[in-house]
């Protein structure tokens, strides 16, 4: 990979989707005008920068540009009832659901400075997400043609997905990511068909346990395996 790339990372806390997707899409576009800036630069010499969004959100279901609306199992109506937003956004992949003590990460980067590949890029993703969920002694494992990480995928009537994957990538640099449950609640998956696939179930790792965990650690163990399998350096963002 040459000189070790530096991610620049930062904890946005608890905050709703839509505010959150705009700061995505201005890192982006920020990107994006340097490339074409610097387009007769070689791709390590331009100047784009990595960034790692970390966040919670309150609760939201989103729909990605591929996906199907009858897999929202809820009317509009009880939507704004419960409180819950609603958004169908630019990534790919069919319905998801984001909500507290869940780790959401956002990861927007350069690929074209690391390797030009989406698929080795969504491998690497889930590998961060095994790694860590290792950490508490859960066998993560992917399931063949279906992004995401799972526990016992090979086993019909015992898959369970613990984390949700989906990005965009445009003119190589990346935007949306994973949702990997961690104490959520998961009372909220019986309103969708997750990621659009019947029959399957969804877990958290406080699920799969039995009990809750530190969800403040849980981000540090992700951080410390999304810096080993990207082979880069993390640094606060300023």
């Amino acid at each position: 990979m040459g000189t070790q790339q530096i991610v620049s990372w930062k904890d946005l806390g608890l905050q709703r989707y839509k505010p959150v997707w705009d700061e995505q899409e201005r890192l982006m576009q920020l990107a994006t005008d340097i490339k074409r800036a610097e387009f007769e630069r070689p791709p390590a010499e331009r100047s784009t920068q990595h960034h790692l969004l970390l966040v919670e959100h309150p609760p939201v279901y989103t729909l990605g540009k591929s996906g199907h609306i009858e897999n929202i199992l809820i009317s509009e109506e009880e939507l704004k009832a419960q409180d819950i937003d609603y958004f169908k956004i630019n990534r790919g992949g069919d319905i998801t659901f984001h909500g507290p003590q869940q780790l959401v990460g956002y990861p927007i980067l350069d690929l074209e400075k690391m390797y030009t590949d989406i698929g080795r890029y969504l491998r690497n993703l889930e590998e961060v997400i095994i790694k860590t969920i290792a950490h508490y002694g859960l066998k993560g494992k992917r399931s063949a043609g279906e992004t995401g990480v799972w526990l016992d995928p090979d086993k019909p009537g015992h898959e369970r997905k613990i984390c949700a994957m989906g990005v965009r990538c445009s003119r190589w640099i990346t935007m949306h990511g994973w949702a990997l449950n961690v104490n959520t609640d998961l009372g909220y998956f019986d309103n969708i068909i997750p990621c659009g696939i019947v029959g399957k179930q969804v877990t958290s790792i406080a699920k799969e346990l039995g009990h809750p965990v530190d969800f403040e650690e849980s981000k540090q163990v992700l951080l410390r395996q999304f810096a080993e399998v990207f082979e880069v350096e993390l640094q606060p963002m300023g």
